[in-house]
């Protein structure tokens, strides 16, 4: 294959693999909210069968094998779309991949992209073992937490990558340095604005954290009120059982196991995490916004502050309405908005 056309496919493949690793990370969300993680309660097929078309025709031979846990067709099959879905974009992953590889001497590709893309596989690989521990050990929070990290530190390689492979010169013409004014203080500046950005991105990952450990123990709709809690500013909360992340195999934690006052704590940190998480991001972004010799970098900086008070607005609004599913589910879409424009206004920060 020509160098252009390796070039060009990867770049293809890595917009693809974006759109559909996006799509895989609503899918989980929708999946876990309508309660259809353990639609099937085997894997990675389906009672057995490869679809639950195929369960639906075998229904005696596996309510012998999952008596307590009867065939629901349409949580079946919202389980299996999402793994679907999830097939495909390991199989895109592994072909960028393979590609990376097979340039990497031919200079098509920057020899450092191999690394990001082998571990992109090796990522996904994870991500199919967490997939598996999810439905085996009964949604777990910690491992439905984790599968919930994975999954969006897979968006955040799949754009990195995007935004290296459509650079020249193996930097984003936006980015690596490029488009600062050293005589306007860029230099300086431009380190600055670097280490505020990556802090942003570590807090905004725990605060996704926090986010998917609200969701795996069913913790969202103890405070159907906002700004207050059950109204009250600071109710009874139990921060000692609330972050136990080892409670043993045997549990089915398919609606949740903790009672009230824990799932309240969880809930507050989640809120406390979403104050401080609004005020580092937006520090970052308009640090970025004041300085002149950024220019290049401010419309990714909007890109961040437009982000945040989009999620700000889903988040605030799903609790004033009840946690209607399709508010629910936007949020974990805000959520993976918002880490792409933070990191893709930290690669616009990043050295070539």
């Amino acid at each position: 294959m020509a160098a252009d056309s390796v070039a060009r496919w990867m770049r293809r493949l890595a917009v693809a693999g974006l759109l559909l690793g996006f799509t895989v990370v609503v899918l989980g969300a929708y999946v876990r909210l309508t309660a259809a993680g353990l639609g099937c309660p085997d894997w990675p097929g389906c009672y057995g069968h490869l679809t639950p078309l195929g369960a639906e025709q075998a229904t005696h031979a596996h309510a012998a094998i999952y008596p307590g846990r009867p065939l629901e067709p349409g949580k079946a099959w919202r389980e299996m779309v999402h793994r679907y879905a999830a097939g495909t974009l390991a199989l895109i992953i592994v072909a960028i991949a393979a590609l990376t590889v097979g340039a990497r001497r031919s200079r098509v590709v920057s020899p450092q992209l191999a690394p990001l893309t082998i571990a992109l596989a090796v990522i996904v690989a994870f991500q199919a073992l967490l997939g598996m521990l999810t439905v085996t050990w009964q949604l777990k929070p910690l491992i439905v937490t984790a599968h919930l990290l994975f999954g969006m530190t897979t968006l955040a390689l799949l754009e990195w990558l995007m935004l290296s492979l459509r650079s020249t010169s193996w930097a984003d013409t936006a980015g690596g340095g490029a488009g600062f004014d050293p005589r306007r203080g860029g230099a300086s500046s431009l380190a600055a604005s670097r280490r505020l950005s990556l802090l942003a991105l570590v807090v905004l990952a725990a605060q996704i954290a926090l986010g998917g450990w609200t969701s795996s123990n069913y913790a969202a709709i103890v405070c159907p009120d906002f700004p207050r809690c059950q109204g009250s500013w600071w109710p009874h909360a139990d921060f000692r059982n609330a972050f136990v992340l080892w409670r043993g195999l045997d549990i089915n934690y398919e609606g949740g196991v903790l009672d009230n006052p824990a799932r309240v704590a969880i809930h507050l940190t989640h809120r406390l995490g979403a104050l401080v998480t609004s005020a580092v991001l937006s520090l970052a972004a308009i640090f970025v916004l004041c300085r002149r010799g950024l220019a290049a970098a401010r419309p990714r900086a909007w890109a961040v502050l437009a982000a945040l008070a989009l999620q700000l607005t889903i988040g605030i609004a799903m609790v004033l309405r009840a946690f209607p599913l399709w508010l629910a589910t936007a949020h974990t879409a805000g959520a993976a908005i918002l880490l792409l424009a933070t990191l893709a206004l930290l690669r616009s920060l990043s050295p070539r």
